[in-house]
């Protein structure tokens, strides 16, 4: 099912741009297929930077609702889902492009052996109506006559490092790779005024002392660990992976770059209009009533369940 659904059809649009590309080249093919790839994911990358903004604007309202409900938290759960609803956000929205491009990354995989390891099967990859395409003809019939290079020169099925020695060419994609993460993650990240920021350590001591700390600054600080780690890790995950993954990383971090930069810069006063719009905060005494008669119903009804399955092992 994930062969004919997302392997075989990046394998057959690789191969179209590679039959059309000048020179055959297959590192172009998949930098082409890279942008094509991030310009239709455009529209979820203005919905999460806007979505990011509207969080932002939230945190007041949702600092209230943890210290109105900080007794319940499923009560406080619950409004802060009542507040994300009236405002159409959906917390896990922002993630949707990491499961789009997670697919791509594991059919890239394949699409790569496939032309390393087993050329004698790209004919059953092929779809039959291109298969009479003469660059695409030519490498079935030969197979050798592949050019899995980027530029005529980077081998693309290869890792950064092999047999214990460094590829330069993809050591050097690799190093641009983490860089691009750290900008684009940069982009996006809330700035914070340096007169407020505290250490973990110090949250930690006034936890210790019994005070409540801030989730929002938690996360906050979670968020500026990740910054910094992210990077890194990934710097590790394409030095192990073949150049070609590495290649499509890379440059969909530099269109996303691009596109975040475009989105900021050219929807800003959009962006504003969305951080500057009030935000209906759930504190009122209907809304927490409600939130508890919600909670309360999901207590009773796990409780229902729990009593069920008791009394149904009580009849075997």
């Amino acid at each position: 099912m994930f062969d004919s659904l997302i392997v075989q059809p990046i394998f057959n649009i690789l191969v179209l741009i590679y039959s059309v590309v000048p020179g055959a080249d297959f590192g172009i093919a998949l930098i082409i297929f890279t942008i094509f790839v991030r310009f239709l994911m455009y529209p979820l990358v203005k919905k999460q930077l806007h979505q990011s903004r509207a969080m932002q604007k939230m945190q007041p309202a949702l600092k209230k609702i943890q210290a109105q409900f900080k007794d319940d938290k499923q009560a406080q759960g619950l409004a802060m889902m009542e507040l994300y609803k009236q405002h159409n956000i959906s917390p896990w929205r922002s993630i949707v492009i990491l499961f789009i491009q997670i697919p791509i990354f594991l059919a890239l995989f394949t699409v790569i052996q496939i032309f390393a390891q087993h050329r004698d099967q790209i004919a059953k990859w092929t779809y039959d109506f291109l298969e009479n395409l003469p660059a695409i003809n030519s490498i079935i019939q030969n197979p050798d006559n592949f050019n899995h290079t980027a530029f005529g020169f980077i081998d693309l099925t290869k890792t950064s490092v092999v047999n214990g020695q460094i590829y330069w060419p993809l050591m050097i994609i690799a190093v641009v790779g983490a860089l691009t993460q750290y900008i684009m993650s940069k982009q996006i990240m809330p700035k914070t005024d340096p007169k407020n920021k505290r250490t973990f350590r110090q949250i930690m001591d006034e936890a210790a002392q019994g005070k409540q700390h801030d989730q929002t600054e938690m996360n906050q600080m979670v968020s500026n660990n990740m910054l910094k780690f992210m990077p890194i890790m990934m710097f590790f995950i394409m030095i192990s992976l073949p150049g070609a993954i590495a290649l499509y990383y890379v440059i969909s971090n530099v269109v996303a770059v691009a596109q975040q930069g475009y989105i900021l810069k050219v929807d800003e006063e959009e962006l504003e209009e969305i951080a500057e719009e009030p935000v209906v905060e759930l504190t009122g005494a209907k809304n927490q009533k409600s939130a508890q008669k919600r909670a309360k119903e999901a207590k009773e009804a796990h409780v229902t369940r729990i009593v069920a399955k008791d009394s149904g092992r009580r009849n075997k």
